[in-house]
């Protein structure tokens, strides 16, 4: 099978690559706007000596996603997968803004 030139795209396949395209727009600048929150977070958790996971919370979050992901129609192991990649990411934000904390 050959790659496809611009003037072999079949319109429908042209218009779901620009959906595709604008929800990838949109998914980063969730993510971006979702770690600008947990920078914030991780910046309050070391003025107050907290540590930089907190296992409970993110149970919950790991419940609550999966029950989300359900009701959407997106297989809750996938969905769990996202949000522990992106946990681990915040995790390590945590981790680096208490290292740089002054005391």
């Amino acid at each position: 099978m050959s790659d496809l030139t611009a003037g072999e795209i079949p319109p429908e396949l042209a218009s779901l690559r620009a959906s595709i395209d604008n929800i990838d727009a949109a998914l980063v600048h969730l993510l971006a706007e979702r770690f600008r929150a947990t920078q914030q977070v991780g910046h309050l958790k070391a003025a107050r000596g907290l540590p930089p996971s907190d296992p409970g919370r993110e149970a919950v979050q790991i419940k609550r996603l999966r029950e989300l992901a359900t009701q959407s129609g997106l297989d809750p192991h996938f969905a769990e997968k996202f949000l522990a990649f992106i946990v681990d990411e915040v995790i390590r934000h945590h981790e680096e803004i208490a290292a740089t904390s002054p005391e």
